[in-house]
Parts: structure tokens; C-alpha cells; sequence
């Protein structure tokens, strides 16, 4: 009996050590990042083999640093930033300053402009200057919180717009009137909001049907109000008051009345019934349906939007003009990018390290074949607009301005009184294409000769200048090197 037991024992222990040294000997689950990276590799680089083109080349440390410290940080890299990264040996040292940069406090300050300018596009009239802010900092606190994607817009669809917030407590209120500027923005009207979720979350310009039936794509106006009356709850108490004006919320109201009187139901956009329990939100059914994994647009949407301001040219190009008509460029990329955004949980940090981390993002912008010419099949990179924070906060880094800083890091100045406010009132965020931009006569000015330009690059105001100059460790050469760096970041 003891011999039965002892020989059962030693085949469990056994069985036991061969398992743990299968597992030992097996080898690690692969990063998703990395297998998304090499996604997108895999159809960019069939798309330009079908065209018979040929790639750029892999840009080189400079380039790459400059491009990635203003993708993701929103400014160029300091001089000693770059000769630490171009002089770093580590084989993967690419990928350890995204992961950098995408846990710095850079990132969360430009991400923040970034998702302030989509929120409030092209905006630059006094109300727009007022609500800024508040959107800012809403989008701050998810950045820095790395809230998940589909919980941001979750947020925004069912914050209370109403003046009855009494449930919550002082910090929910502030994060709650911050979303509210989002609505203020949209003058609280149920068709100026619908058309903006539309265009930001799903990546469809609907509001071309809303007072008739679309003449490029198969959006008729009665889809248009159907999904308005989702937002039908809202009322401005005073319309002539504009964004101001202040609002009633009404979270029950199901339906909406159309120009002409006729009342239409709430109907999501892919054409499917809401399904209503009696004490459901409207909103929060929408945002439920609209931010699912398996949502037609969704992702898509997210993951073109996060693809054109890495590129400067969406998969699907303008990003909120998704229709038959207007095909992505790369179809079957786009729905490998948004499969794996809603694998990783809507995590915009793994969405941005596997585009950046691809050697599409990666490749030179020089142009070194004429097949390259086509900026939509990626074969090398396309040149971007800089938007007017990250025209300051460059200029600022490369001229060592401490003006407007707080901590260490640029933030926000809203007002023309200010160095920042002034050149962001100057500047407008690029065209809907950030290949495409325009220098007016009094920007290149402002840039020639402005006020912030001769107080950054004076000698007395510059840090930059005056270490340079006065350092006696240096040759003529090696400030004049120094100097090229600190502007350009490249040799």
C-alpha cells in the first residue's frame, strides 16, 4: 500500500516538474503591440508592393526623435534629449522613448490641446476662448488618468446638462461642468450636438441630411433626426443667449420634432431600435450601443482619427467623412487597427506606441523615389502642419523661454496678453489636412520679427543664446552645432 502511494506521488511530482518545464521552456505570449505594429506593416507594405513603389528608408535618430517628441509631446526635443537618444546603443531604443514620452506630463498637456481643438474645431470667436479651458481640463484629467477611450466618450455623451447636480459631490461637479462646455459649445441645440458625436465618434459628417436627404452618401434627413432625438432632452432656457444661455436636461425624452412638425423616434445611425427600460437615460442607451467593441464606427473612427494626426492624412481622409463613396485608403488596415484598439480596451496609449512603433510611422520623410509621391500609400512620411501650440512650445524649448510654464511643463494661456495667447491667436490649428497648409504674410512676420521672437532670441532673454555665447568650453563650431540642434533637433 505504501509502496502504491509512494510510486503515485513520485508520477505526480513528476508530471508536476515536466509541466513547469514545458512552460519554462516556452516561449513568451507575444506583445500585442508589437503584433499590431507589425500589422500594419504587413499591409502598408503590400498596398506599396501592388503599386509597384518603392519605400523610403527608416529615418534616422534626429528625424525621428524631432518627429516623435512633436507627435507625442508637442514640441521639439532639447538639445541634450537628442544627443542621449542618438548616442543610446540599446537595440530597442525607439520603443523606450515612445513609452517615454507617452508617460510624461508632455503628453498629457498636448494630447489635452489635441482633443480641445477636435472638441471645439476651428473655433476661435470669443465664446470659443471662454469654453477652452474647461475642455481642456476635462481631457486633462482622462490623460492623465489613462481612462480608457470608450469610457471618455461614455462620460461626455451622459454628462448632466441640466443646472440638478445636487447628487454630486465638488469634484464631480467640476469634471461634470467641464463636459457641460462641450454641449455650451454646440449651444446646447440636439442637432449641432448630434452632428459633433457624429463627426468625432464615428467618423460621419450626417449633418449634410438634416434639412434634406444627403446628395453624396445614403444618409436621408429623417436618419439625421432620428439620431438628433437621442439629444431631444436638451433645451437652451434662453436660445438668443447662445452657448451661454444655460440649459434644461430632460434624460427621458425619446423623440424629436423634425422641420415641418413632423416627430420622429430616437434610431441609431447603423439603422437598429433602441431598446428602452423604463427608467433608461436616452443618452446613456446611446452611448451604451455607440462605444460597444462591436459598434460599426466606433473604433474605426477612433483609430483613423489617431492614424491622421500621427500621418497628417487619415486612413479615410477627411477622418469625419466615412462613406461608400469615400473608401479608406488601406480597408483592410483600418479594421485591423480598430480590432485591436477594442482588444486593448480602447487604450489610446497602446493604439499610439503600435502606430509609432511601425516602420511606416518610422520611415524618412525625404522623398527618395518618384512612386513615393502618393502620400496615401505611406511609403514614406508625409510632412505635417504644426499646430499654433506646437509652434510655441517649440520656439519656447528651442529658445529656453520660461514664460507660460508651470512645473516644468507649457500649458495653456488663453488671451492675447500673454506670449502664448498672442501666437495662438495668430496661428490657426491646420487646415482639415495637415498636408496642406499656408503661412499668411503677418505669421511669417509674427515669426520674422513679433514680439515673443525678439524677446526669446535676445541675449538677454534667452537662455539658450546666453549659455551658448558665454560658455568657454566651446568652439565656434560647436555652438554653432548647438545652436542647429536646439532649432532643428537634426544634423
Amino acid at each position: 500500500m505504501r509502496s502504491h502511494l509512494l510510486t503515485r506521488g513520485l508520477g505526480v511530482l513528476c508530471l508536476a516538474l515536466l509541466a513547469q518545464a514545458a512552460q519554462a521552456a516556452a516561449p513568451p505570449p507575444e506583445d500585442p503591440v508589437v503584433i499590431l505594429a507589425r500589422t500594419i506593416d504587413y499591409h502598408v507594405g503590400e498596398t506599396i508592393k501592388d503599386r509597384g513603389a518603392e519605400p523610403a528608408p527608416l529615418a534616422d535618430d534626429h528625424e525621428f526623435a524631432r518627429r516623435v517628441y512633436l507627435d507625442l509631446a508637442g514640441r521639439i526635443p532639447r538639445v541634450a534629449e537628442v544627443r542621449a537618444f542618438a548616442d543610446d546603443k540599446r537595440p530597442d531604443k525607439r520603443r523606450l522613448l515612445i513609452r517615454k514620452l507617452l508617460d510624461s506630463g508632455h503628453y498629457v498637456n498636448h494630447f489635452s490641446n489635441v482633443w480641445r481643438a477636435a472638441l471645439l474645431p476651428n473655433n476661435n470667436n470669443d465664446q470659443g476662448g471662454a469654453l477652452a479651458p474647461q475642455l481642456e481640463a476635462w481631457a486633462r484629467k482622462h490623460l492623465q488618468e489613462n481612462t480608457p477611450y470608450d469610457k471618455m466618450v461614455r462620460e461626455l455623451l451622459t454628462t448632466s446638462v441640466g443646472a440638478d447636480r445636487g447628487r454630486m459631490n465638488q469634484q464631480q461637479q467640476v469634471n461634470n461642468s467641464n463636459a457641460v462646455a462641450f454641449y455650451q459649445a454646440n449651444e446646447f441645440k440636439p442637432e449641432d450636438v448630434a452632428a459633433a458625436t457624429s463627426r468625432l465618434f464615428m467618423g460621419v459628417k450626417i449633418e449634410c441630411a438634416q434639412c434634406h436627404n444627403h446628395p453624396f452618401a445614403a444618409w436621408k434627413k429623417k436618419q439625421f433626426w432620428e439620431y438628433a432625438a437621442f439629444f431631444g432632452g436638451i433645451k437652451p432656457t434662453n436660445p438668443q443667449a447662445g452657448a451661454f444661455g444655460g440649459a434644461t436636461d430632460d434624460t427621458k425624452v425619446r423623440e424629436i420634432e423634425m422641420p415641418g412638425g413632423k416627430t420622429v423616434k430616437a434610431k441609431y445611425l447603423d439603422g437598429s431600435e433602441p431598446t428602452f427600460e423604463k427608467n433608461s437615460a436616452t443618452r446613456a442607451v446611446l452611448a451604451e450601443w455607440l462605444t460597444r467593441k462591436d459598434n460599426p464606427y466606433f473604433a474605426k473612427a477612433a483609430a483613423n482619427r489617431m492614424w491622421e494626426h500621427l500621418f497628417g492624412i487619415g486612413l479615410v481622409d477627411p477622418v469625419d467623412d466615412a462613406r461608400e463613396a469615400n473608401p479608406p485608403s488601406h480597408p483592410d488596415l483600418l479594421a485591423d487597427l480598430a480590432k485591436g484598439f477594442a482588444d486593448a480596451d480602447f487604450d489610446l496609449k497602446f493604439l499610439i506606441e503600435a502606430i509609432t512603433l511601425s516602420k511606416a510611422y518610422q520611415r524618412s520623410a525625404l522623398m527618395t523615389h518618384r512612386s513615393q509621391e502618393d502620400l496615401r500609400l505611406f511609403a514614406r512620411m508625409p510632412l505635417k502642419g504644426l499646430t499654433p501650440e506646437q509652434i510655441f512650445d517649440s520656439l519656447a524649448t528651442a529658445t529656453g523661454y520660461r514664460g507660460d510654464v508651470t512645473n516644468g511643463q507649457f500649458v495653456a494661456r488663453f488671451g492675447n496678453n500673454t506670449a502664448r495667447g498672442d501666437i495662438m491667436a495668430r496661428f490657426t490649428n491646420p487646415a482639415d489636412r495637415k498636408i496642406e497648409w499656408q503661412t499668411s504674410i503677418l505669421q511669417a512676420l509674427a515669426l520674422m520679427n513679433g514680439r515673443f521672437i525678439a524677446d526669446a532670441t535676445s541675449l538677454e532673454r534667452s537662455e539658450t543664446l546666453a549659455a551658448v555665447i558665454d560658455s568657454p568650453f566651446m568652439s565656434t563650431r560647436q555652438k554653432l552645432d548647438t545652436l542647429y540642434l536646439s532649432a532643428w533637433a537634426g544634423r
